[in-house]
């Protein structure tokens, strides 16, 4: 078991002086955060934001299905919550609030 712990040890030791070895090409002290930025167009090349396309998505984004409502009024009431948890939300749904 020592053997195995110890084997592991010094392959960390080797993996962490091979990643933060320094770049042999770059003088020292070159390290500034004007070489981590990079440009917007060239963000923009590869992170591209999603659009909504239809009026449909939009109206789902601000009025919630009857369903997420009656989820939303068990989960705010906490032994509901608990008992949904326990034998199900539609059970404990109904034994709290009547059939949906």
């Amino acid at each position: 078991m020592r053997s195995l712990l110890a084997l592991l040890i010094m392959t960390l030791a080797l993996a962490v002086l091979c990643c933060c070895e320094k770049d042999p090409k770059e003088p020292p002290g070159s390290h500034s955060a004007d070489s981590i930025k990079i440009k917007k167009e060239v963000a923009n090349a590869f992170v591209k934001r999603q659009k909504r396309s239809s009026l449909y998505e939009r109206y789902f984004e601000y009025y919630k299905s009857p369903m997420e409502q009656m989820h939303e009024r068990c989960e705010n009431y906490p032994p509901c919550d608990y008992l949904s948890d326990q034998i199900g939300f539609s059970l404990a749904y109904n034994r709290f609030f009547g059939r949906y």
